[in-house]
Formats: structure tokens, sequence, C-alpha cells
């Protein structure tokens, strides 16, 4: 119900010669006509009165609901965005659906869909301001993109479609994000907006991220921190959350790459994930204190259970220290090797067995010894390219090849002494 300042003044509008006029102009003095208390009662009587008028065509109609939407956006209150935005759609289905002829009703609909759209936007900011991000998205949904009665830019789509992705990530439904996503795939090419594009990459990169494609999430996320449209604290949380993505992949030569191109990066040793990245990338043993210590800054899924019932970091923690041990054993027992990767002999086993089919690691197995033999060299990645077949007698010529460079070094150490030092060595050489 209208306040009796604005109920008065919608009477001076109906007996007005140009009602299209004075509507406009009402709407536009509502800070002196209408209170904070009144002023949803108000604006909500003003357009009935609008759209109840036979003195108000479609045309000044469109310009009316244009003015409306600027009104409740002045307001600046979520709440009411919602309620008033949400009237004016409900008045718009309400006066389709009451139009007596199909082809009226049709026409009746297609005459405000930029208006329905800016009224649709208008309530999704609403809920975005309440926190509620899967009705914002929802409502967005509804926007007509698809019609031949509006036109509608490829800019337009993907401003929308952005919107909704990152509201959908907001609540974690990345399955519902993922279907815009490859809407915007196929339409971002043709928009040259920056700022769409950067929230298009950190999208993609988020639900990458989510979906456990740890490696190209990474890859993006060290992009985007590139990116000199962000400030400097958003590049070093993005150069973070592309560290962490680049810890969580699997152990690999892919990996390896990855964690080299993050390491070389000057801004990494500010950031608090530094020390994990730095022992992955010299291959040395992560201690269980490191890892607690990372894991407190994981987002939920990124601890998320695998398939063995181990989390996505302990896994990729094991795989790692499988990876450091190689470089410092040439051969260890299955014994010793579950003791220092933290786990039973068998799930050793079964975890150096996995990443060697799969080429992230070069090796073979002797299950009659009980024994893992690595081998040196950094595996391709390839499956099946990390098999190291045995060869007769390898490893008692790799320890004659051993024993030789050490009698080199002690022959090489001895003649230097005998430059430098002629009389000490001529004295205390024992033959």
């Amino acid at each position: 119900m209208a306040s009796p300042k604005v109920a008065e003044a919608l009477a001076q509008v109906q007996s007005s010669s140009d009602q299209p006029a004075a509507f406009e102009a009402l709407l536009d003095n509502m800070s002196t006509v209408s209170t904070p208390e009144s002023i949803s009662g108000d604006l909500k009587a003003i357009l009935n009165a609008a759209f109840s008028s036979s003195a108000v065509g479609i045309v000044a109609q469109r310009a009316i609901l244009d003015k409306y939407v600027g009104v409740v956006r002045g307001i600046g209150s979520a709440n009411l965005s919602v309620e008033l935005g949400s009237h004016a759609l409900d008045m718009l289905d309400s006066s389709s659906s009451s139009t007596s002829a199909p082809g009226q009703a049709a026409l009746s609909t297609g005459a405000f869909l930029d208006q329905a759209a800016a009224l649709r936007e208008l309530v999704a900011d609403g809920h975005e301001g309440n926190d509620d991000y899967d009705e914002a998205a929802r409502t967005l949904a509804d926007i007509s993109l698809d019609s031949s009665a509006r036109r509608v830019t490829a800019e337009d789509r993907v401003r929308v479609w952005v919107r909704i992705v990152r509201n959908y990530l907001e609540i974690d439904d990345t399955t519902a994000a993922d279907t815009y996503l490859n809407k915007l795939k196929n339409v971002i090419y043709q928009v040259d907006d920056p700022a769409l594009n950067l929230h298009f990459r950190l999208s993609q990169a988020r639900i990458q991220d989510a979906k456990r494609e740890f490696l190209p999430a990474s890859q993006a996320y060290h992009d985007i921190s590139l990116s000199p449209a962000i400030a400097e604290d958003e590049r070093l949380h993005t150069l973070g959350m592309a560290v962490k993505c680049a810890i969580l992949a699997p152990a690999g030569p892919l990996r390896s790459r990855a964690l080299g191109r993050l390491y070389k990066d000057e801004r990494a040793p500010g950031l608090a994930e530094f020390g994990v990245l730095e022992r992955m990338f010299l291959d040395r043993l992560l201690a269980p204190a490191d890892v607690d210590k990372f894991a407190r800054g994981l987002a939920p899924h990124q601890l998320a259970l695998t398939a063995d019932g181990s989390t996505v970091l302990a896994r990729a923690v094991v795989e790692h220290n499988l990876r450091a041990v190689s470089r410092l054993y040439a051969n260890v027992g299955f014994a010793a090797l579950a003791a220092l990767l933290g786990l039973d002999p068998a799930r050793a086993e079964d975890t150096t067995a996995r990443m060697i089919e799969q080429g992230r690691l070069v090796g073979r197995i002797d299950q009659l010894d009980q024994r893992v033999y690595f081998e040196r060299g950094e595996a391709s990645g390839q499956k099946g390219s990390g098999r190291a077949d045995p060869s007769v007698g390898r490893e008692t010529r790799r320890w004659d090849a051993a024993v030789q460079a050490l009698a080199d070094d002690v022959e090489n150490v001895t003649n230097a002494l005998q430059r430098e030092f002629p009389d000490f060595v001529a004295a205390n050489l024992v033959v």
C-alpha cells in the first residue's frame, strides 16, 4: 500500500494529460515523496498504476520499468532489490498469462525482454548481496539470451554466463558451473573485454582445481598471477594456488616441470608454501610436520578422500617421497621402503608398481628378493616406459665402476699432493 503522500501524487498523475512523463517524474522524485519505511509499498503502487493505466502504452511502460530499475538500484538494499525486482517480474508474467489471445501473449512477453533481463540482474544482485548464490545463479539462468526479439551480443552472453559460473563456484557446485563454462568456451574468443576474459580463465582454473585436474589448474593459476590486470595481493594469492595445485599433482616429469617453473618465480620465496615447494623441487623427503603445516592451508576438496581411502595430499606426498627415495638409493627392500613412506610393505609395493607402470618412475621390482631397483635418469611420463629390464651382471658392473671411480679419485689426490707438497709426500707416503 502506498503512503498518503505517494497516493496523492498518483491521483495527480492519473489526471495528467501526459501520464508517462508524470510517472517518470514521480519516480525521479522518490527521495522527496517517500521514506525508507514506505519506499517498498510506494514503488509497487507506482508500478501497478503505470501498468493498469490505459493511457500508458508499451513503449512508455518500458521507459518506466527502466526508471524503476534505476531507482531500486539507487536504494542499495539487497532485500529490496529481491523484493521489488521479483514483484515487477511477477507483474510482467501475470500480464502475459492474462492476455486472451495466444499471439497477444507472445507479444506481451517479448515486448519487455530487455526490461525483464534488467530486472533479473537486479534480483540476482540482491541474492548475491545476501550470499544466496544458488538463487542468484538460477535467476540469471532465466535471462533470455537466444530470443530473436532481443539483440544479444557475444559479450552480453559471456557477462551473464560468467556470473552464473562464479555463483555456482561460490557454493562448490562445480557440475553446474562446468555446464556454463562449456557454453563460454564457444563464444569467449569473440570477446575482447580483459575483465571478462580474466574471469573466464579464473573460473576455468577453479573448476579444474575442484575436479582434481591439478596440473592444468596450476598452469592456469600461474598465468593469471602474471596478469597486471589484478592487484598485487591477488596475484600473490593466485600464485599460492598455483603452488598448491602443483604440489597436489601426481608425481612425475610433468609435475617436475611445473614445480621448476614455480620455484624459479622470483615471488615464490615470499609464499607460505615455499618450503614444501622447495623440498619437492629438489627431490627431498618431506617430513610429517611440513605436510601437516601445508595441509592447514588447503581447501576442503583438496583434502578429499581418494578411491583407496587416502587423501589427495597424502597420495601426493607418498608419491613424491618415493621419487626422493629413488634419488637416494640404487635399491631398497620393501620393509625399508615402507618405513620411509609411512606405509605397510604391500601398499609400498603397489604404489611403486603403479608409478613404474605409468611411466612416472624408472625401476623394476624383484618380488622374490622383496626389493625395488631404481634406475638413474628421468621418467618420460609415457605409460609402460618406467619398466627397467634386468641385465645380467648389471649390479656387479655398477659396483666395479664405483670402485674404479674411487680409486681414480684417490690417485688424483695423491698426484696433487705430490706436486704441491713433495717433501710431505716423501715423508708420509706408504707404498
